[in-house]
C-alpha cells in the first residue's frame, strides 16, 4: 500500500519520495516489517475528540517503540524525528500516527502511562541527520572489529549484528549463544577500542534471522523479516501429522530451526485427519492382516500392506479402509487387499491441449536446420572429384590431391614367375602368390623317399 507522496512516473521512479522504488517513509510495505496504512488520516475526528498523542517510531531492522509527543510537535508519518534514548537521543523515522496507534498498543499490551513510553524531542535538523548517518556508517567496520575481539577472548558466542544510536555516543551489539557467557571483559575492550557506550542483547535464533533477512527455499524473502512478527513453537509432530519425510536439511531455514511454515498449514490437515483412522489400526481381511503404509490427505486415498508380503503395496479409498474398520469390530474379516484395490477408480490426467493441438514445451530447444547449410553439404557431396583443381577460389589440399590420385592410378598386373626375382629390388622380400592345388600335395605325399632327384 502506497503512501499518500507516491506517484510513479513514466519511467516506473516515484515522484514523491525519490527514493527510487523504496518509499522512505516505511509505509509501503518495502523497507519495513509488517508496514500499516493509516485508512484514518484523511477522516476528521468528531467534535471535541483531541488527536492521539503517541506516535510509533520505527528504527534499523524494523524495530519499532511508541513515543509521546508532550510539546504537541507537528508531526505526519514519514517524518524523521529525534527521541529520548538511554542515555541521549536517538533518530527514528514515524510509521504510524493517529488512533491505529491505540490498536498497535493494544496488541503489544502497552498503556499510555508505561516506562517504555518515552518522549519526542523534537523534528530532526539537517546537523542530527548527518551524525546519525556518520554513525550508521561505522556499524559494519565495528561488526568487523567486534569479531575479531571476541575471537581473542575465545568466548561462545556469535556476534550478528551492530546498532548505533542517532546521536554516536553509544552501540547495542546483538549476540547470540546457546550457554551462558560472561562478557565483562569483552565489554571493556569494546569500550576501550571504540570509545563508545555499549549495550549487549542476546537475541535467539530466530530473531537473528529476521534482523539480517534472507532468501527462503521457496525462493521469496524470509516470513520472519517482513511480516512475522510472534515466533510460534515449531515440533516436528506439525510436519508428521503433513506426513513430510523428517529430513532435518529439508524441514530447517535459514536459523537453523524448524520452518515457521510448518505452522501455517497445520490446522487445514487436522481438520482433515478427523476422518481418518488411526495409523496404527490393523485392517484384518481373509488373506491375512494388513498394516498402514502411507496415506495421500486431500485425495483420500490410503496405502496398505499385508504383513507377511510388505513387498506388494494396495491403494485404497478412504471409503473402503472405514468399510473394513467397520467389519472388523463386528469381528468379520473383510476380502482381500486386491480385490477392494481393482475397484479403485484413479482420475486421468488432463494434459494441456491448445486449439492447434498437443504443443511440446521444449518444442524451441532445438536448433534449427538452416536450408542453404542443407543444400551447400549435397552440392559438395554430389561434385567430381576433378572439380576441385578446377575451381579457382579453393586452394588444393596436397594431402587430397595425393589421396585422389594414388586412387585413380591404374594397379599394376602381376608379372610371370620367372621375371619376377629380376624386377624384384633388393632388400624387399615379396611373396608369391601361389594357388593352392591338392592334387600336387598328394602327389608328394605320394612319392617314395627313396626317389631320385629329377622326380622332385
Amino acid at each position: 500500500m502506497a503512501c499518500g507522496s507516491c506517484g510513479t512516473s513514466e519511467d516506473g521512479v516515484p515522484k514523491g519520495c525519490k527514493s527510487n522504488g523504496n518509499c522512505g517513509s516505511g509505509t509501503c510495505g518495502s523497507g519495513s516489517k509488517l508496514a500499516v496504512f493509516d485508512w484514518l488520516s484523511n477522516m476528521t475526528l468528531p467534535s471535541g475528540q483531541e488527536r492521539f498523542n503517541i506516535f510509533e517510531v520505527r528504527f534499523k531492522n524494523g524495530r519499532k517503540h511508541f513515543y509521546k509527543n508532550p510539546d504537541n510537535v507537528p508531526i505526519t508519518m514519514g517524518d524523521i524525528v529525534a527521541v529520548e534514548g538511554s542515555p541521549g537521543h536517538d533518530i527514528g523515522t514515524v510509521s504510524l500516527a493517529g488512533e491505529l496507534v491505540k490498536v498497535q498498543m493494544k496488541k503489544h499490551k502497552i498503556t499510555e502511562d508505561h516506562e517504555d513510553v518515552k518522549k519526542i524531542y523534537r523534528k530532526a535538523s539537517q546537523r542530527d541527520i548527518d551524525i546519525w548517518q556518520q554513525a550508521r556508517g561505522k556499524e559494519e567496520e565495528t561488526q568487523k572489529k567486534g569479531r575479531e575481539i571476541l575471537g581473542r577472548l575465545g568466548l561462545q558466542m556469535k556476534l550478528s549484528d551492530v546498532e548505533y544510536q542517532g546521536d554516536g555516543n553509544k552501540a547495542t551489539f546483538y549476540y547470540t549463544a546457546e550457554t551462558r557467557v560472561d562478557f565483562r571483559q569483552l565489554i571493556r575492550d569494546f569500550a576501550s577500542a571504540f570509545s563508545i557506550r555499549v549495550e549487549m542483547k542476546q537475541v535467539g535464533a530466530r530473531q537473528e534471522a529476521a534482523r539480517l533477512g534472507g532468501i527462503g527455499s521457496c525462493g521469496r524473502e524470509l516470513c520472519c523479516s517482513t511480516w512475522l512478527t510472534d515466533f510460534r513453537k515449531v515440533t516436528t509432530s506439525a510436519a508428521r501429522y503433513q506426513q513430510l519425510s523428517l529430513n532435518p536439511l529439508k524441514l530447517a531455514g535459514q536459523c537453523g530451526k524448524l520452518k515457521c511454515c510448518l505452522n501455517f498449514e497445520l490446522d487445514t490437515y487436522l481438520d482433515a485427519l478427523k476422518t481418518f483412522p488411526k495409523q496404527d489400526l490393523i485392517l484384518r481381511t481373509e488373506k491375512g492382516e494388513a498394516v498402514f503404509v502411507k496415506m495421500d490427505i486431500f485425495k483420500n486415498h490410503l496405502w496398505y500392506t499385508y504383513k507377511e508380503e510388505r513387498f506388494k503395496w494396495f491403494r485404497l479409498t478412504l471409503e473402503q479402509v472405514l468399510e473394513i474398520v467397520a467389519l472388523n469390530k463386528n469381528n468379520e474379516k473383510s476380502i482381500s487387499l486386491e480385490e477392494y484395490e481393482a475397484d479403485v477408480v484413479l482420475p486421468e490426467k488432463v494434459d494441456f491441449e491448445d486449439a492447434v493441438g498437443q504443443d511440446s514445451l521444449t518444442r524451441f530447444d532445438t536448433p534449427k536446420n538452416n536450408k542453404r547449410s542443407r543444400n551447400n553439404k549435397n552440392k559438395n557431396k554430389k561434385k567430381p572429384v576433378g572439380a576441385v583443381a578446377n575451381n579457382p577460389q579453393q586452394k588444393p589440399n596436397p594431402r587430397k590431391k595425393q589421396q585422389v590420385q594414388q586412387q585413380n592410378k591404374p594397379r599394376p598386373r602381376p608379372k610371370p614367375n620367372a621375371n619376377a626375382n629380376e624386377n624384384q629390388p633388393k632388400g624387399e622380400v615379396k611373396k608369391a602368390n601361389k594357388p593352392r592345388n591338392n592334387n600336387n600335395r598328394n602327389r608328394n605325399n605320394n612319392t617314395p623317399k627313396d626317389g631320385n632327384d629329377s622326380q622332385k
